[in-house]
């Protein structure tokens, strides 16, 4: 008994480390949490997607409400984000029980694709800034133009975070500000973290009912990640961004090359 209240108080701990973290940089719990559980706490690789993508959605619906309080969320481009982004998640998970169903382990295709997302979200984190500095540039897209791109990111970032539970965070804003430059940063953020809470919420129900969700695991991450979450917000505006990025970078690059490489 005492060996798994240490065990859980380390979960707890996980997740503060986590919120904290993803107040400070607003980079997704997915590609900081699902790794975490799977190196360090060693879970499976689809009962850490599956309950990371609701501890996810826990996480950010405090996020979201504020957002929406403050008015920074742009609810038709969130629209267009969930027509592409919902049905894809339903039919990705859909596809995995499936493939669960003929005895096959999706365990390998979760772990090339997270690595593979992680480094990418390294390379957002990192290289954000110029990415919509150059997009800004050449980006001759009208609100009009951008529907559709918008649906079709919608739906790639409902298959990796359904497959993952990583896209959402640094992909996704780096990915809404690169096609829509002129719009101000506080509301791009506000609107991918409104958009993660369905999407996470519909892919984790997913997950949940094929059996992928800890929820013991669940519960101890959220009392660790709320706290957290809170206290980095409020030291966001103070943070060293130039040095908090680069340092996140290479934590998620080893990460992902560590799990490409399992």
């Amino acid at each position: 008994m005492d060996w798994f209240q240490h065990f859980d108080s380390l979960h707890a701990f996980a997740g503060f480390m986590v919120g904290t973290l993803v107040g400070l940089t607003g980079v997704g719990g997915g590609s900081l949490m699902t790794p975490i559980l799977v190196l360090l706490f060693n879970q499976s690789a689809q009962t850490a997607v599956g309950t990371d993508l609701l501890f996810a959605a826990v996480t950010k619906m405090a996020g979201s409400a504020v957002h929406g309080w403050k008015a920074t969320v742009d609810w038709r481009i969130m629209r267009l984000l969930a027509t592409g982004s919902i049905p894809a998640a339903l039919g990705t998970v859909g596809v995995i029980q499936y493939i669960g169903k003929l005895g096959k382990s999706t365990e390998h295709m979760i772990l090339l694709v997270l690595g593979v997302m992680l480094v990418l979200t390294a390379v957002a984190t990192l290289f954000q800034k110029k990415l919509v500095k150059y997009a800004g540039e050449h980006n001759e897209l009208r609100l009009r133009q951008a529907q559709i791109p918008t649906i079709l990111l919608g739906a790639v970032i409902g298959v990796l975070v359904s497959i993952s539970s990583v896209g959402a965070g640094a992909i996704g804003v780096t990915a809404l500000l690169m096609l829509y430059p002129r719009l101000p940063v506080s509301r791009i953020v506000g609107t991918d973290i409104a958009h993660a809470v369905p999407l996470a919420l519909v892919a984790g129900t997913g997950h949940w009912l094929i059996g992928d969700v800890n929820f013991p695991l669940l519960l101890a991450l959220l009392v660790g990640s709320i706290p957290g979450v809170i206290i980095g917000s409020l030291l966001s505006t103070r943070a060293p961004d130039h040095y908090l990025r680069p340092a996140l970078a290479a934590v998620l690059t080893f990460a992902g090359l560590k799990l490409l490489t399992q």
